[in-house]
């Protein structure tokens, strides 16, 4: 349904996945797990596409793909986040010039790392980004931390309980912290999970019915902000 894009970031071309909706509809940025750019998330992609959202996945690693846990985690370490917010941003701008796309406004949901990216690229900008959907992924490793004060974006997250990388409790405090900051921030914990639930690629770890819940409220929050 997508297909292989290129827009112009920091710089340099990053590539990225595009899966416009039939017709048009709101754009998301889809933001990768620290595998990178592999399938499940041009999935993601088409899925939101089918679902009438506009979808982008930026290619974050500039090709790069990992296929063992180690690998990947070297990866994410050697991210370079300034950068990466760049290409983000770039992706956000992407989205609001793409006549596939409806609004000036868009979503952003990320998994594991990208949870955290989530995040950042909802307080780097307030002025585009209006829902935000981090799955499993919590921004502690992010260093500077976010300038929190700064999201307008409504956050509805979604996280394992089991999760040993980002627990529940990291959650919790960053929700508090949101929410003493007034910004319109829920997690929700899906009991008996584990981190990346959602990547039905992965049956180790797959919960096909907390998948299809958070993907039912992630819609939802998309259909409510984006319009």
């Amino acid at each position: 349904m997508g297909h292989d894009v290129t827009f112009s970031s920091n710089g340099h071309e990053t590539a990225g996945y595009f899966a416009p909706a039939p017709g048009g509809g709101p754009g998301v940025l889809v933001i990768q797990e620290y595998w990178g750019l592999v399938p499940h998330i041009r999935e993601v992609c088409d899925r939101f596409a089918a679902a009438g959202f506009s979808a982008l996945a930026a290619d974050l690693y500039h090709g790069d793909v990992a296929t063992e846990p180690d690998e990947a985690g070297k990866l994410m370490m050697a991210l370079n986040l300034a950068h990466a917010g760049a290409d983000m941003s770039s992706a956000v701008d992407f989205l609001q010039a793409a006549p596939e796309v409806t609004g000036d406004k868009v979503g952003v949901i990320g998994f594991c790392m990208g949870g955290a990216l989530a995040l950042m690229v909802a307080t780097q900008r307030p002025d585009a980004v209006a829902a935000c959907a981090p799955y499993y992924g919590v921004v502690g490793w992010l260093e500077p931390q976010p300038d929190w004060a700064a999201m307008t974006a409504v956050v509805r997250g979604h996280v394992a309980d089991r999760d040993e990388f980002f627990t529940v409790e990291k959650f919790r405090e960053l929700e508090a912290q949101l929410t003493a900051l007034g910004k319109d921030v829920s997690f929700t914990v899906h009991e008996g999970t584990d981190h990346a639930f959602f990547n039905d690629t992965r049956p180790e770890v797959y919960a096909p019915a907390a998948s299809a819940a958070a993907w039912a409220d992630t819609l939802e929050l998309f259909r409510t902000t984006l319009g």
